[in-house]
C-alpha cells in the first residue's frame, strides 16, 4: 500500500485555490454590476482581484514548500538498489 505524501495535498490544492478565488472573484463583480448597474467595470476589478489573490496564495504556498525543503536534510541513498 503506498504512504500518503502530504506535500501531494499541497500540490493539488494549489490549483484549487488559484481557481476557485478567480472563480469567487468573477461572480462577486458580476452580481455587484447587476446590482449596481455599473456595467463590466466591477467584474474586471474583482476579476482581477481574484487572479491576484490566487497567485500570492501560490506563491505563499510554493515559498512554505521551499523553506522546508531547505530544512530538511537528503536522506535517500541514490547508490542502494531499493
Amino acid at each position: 500500500m503506498p504512504r500518503f505524501n502530504p506535500r501531494l495535498v499541497m500540490f493539488s490544492s494549489m490549483g484549487l485555490e488559484l481557481g476557485l478565488s478567480v472563480i469567487v472573484g468573477l461572480l462577486l463583480g458580476s452580481s455587484l454590476d447587476r446590482f449596481f448597474g455599473t456595467g463590466p467595470w466591477m467584474l474586471i476589478i474583482f476579476t482581477a482581484s481574484g487572479i491576484a489573490a490566487g497567485y500570492r496564495s501560490v506563491y505563499r504556498l510554493l515559498k512554505r514548500l521551499q523553506q522546508e525543503d531547505a530544512a530538511t536534510p537528503l536522506t535517500h541513498d541514490f547508490d542502494s538498489k531499493t
